[in-house]
């Protein structure tokens, strides 16, 4: 029987909410091994002079523990 862990993390980009969900797992990645996957709970944005800046993504990880 495999155990998961499930975190939550925000991220941000100024390309796109893809590219917040990658950044999202390749910083996880960096302290958090065998992950498995990502659900997006919220898609948001900061707007400045009236155009989207940073696009941000509000997302679980699940990952599984070691053994």
């Amino acid at each position: 029987m495999a155990i998961h862990k499930v975190i939550e993390v925000l991220s941000e980009s100024g390309k796109g909410w893809e590219d917040a969900a990658e950044k999202a797992v390749e910083d996880a990645g960096k302290t958090v091994k065998n992950i498995r996957s990502l659900y997006v709970k919220e898609l948001s944005a900061t707007v400045k002079n009236g155009k989207i800046s940073k696009y941000r993504v509000n997302a679980n990880i699940t990952f599984e523990l070691g053994e």
